[in-house]
């Protein structure tokens, strides 16, 4: 956190704090992120012991940020044509 003067009008220093990092980021939950992948949580839990998908630890959980998920999924993405 900074103090911001403005020394010229004779004002007492305010607090100035600065925006958290990743603000605006969705973090989802172990059982949120099965839930979107259609897998068991141990799946998740694996692919983050691997890591393979980024997550934070909040006490003993996890929580993952939602855009790594999608961009994991997109990565993953098979496009198989149809045989014909």
């Amino acid at each position: 956190m900074e103090l911001a003067a403005d020394t010229q009008s004779g004002e007492e220093p305010t607090a100035r704090t600065d925006p958290p990092t990743g603000e605006g980021t969705v973090f989802l939950t172990v059982a949120e992120v099965a839930t979107v992948m259609r897998v068991s949580k141990m799946t998740v839990y694996r692919l983050v012991h691997e890591g393979v998908l980024p997550a934070i630890r909040v006490g003993r959980s996890f929580r993952m940020p939602e855009h790594a998920i999608h961009d994991y999924l997109k990565a993953s993405f098979s496009g198989t044509s149809p045989r014909m």
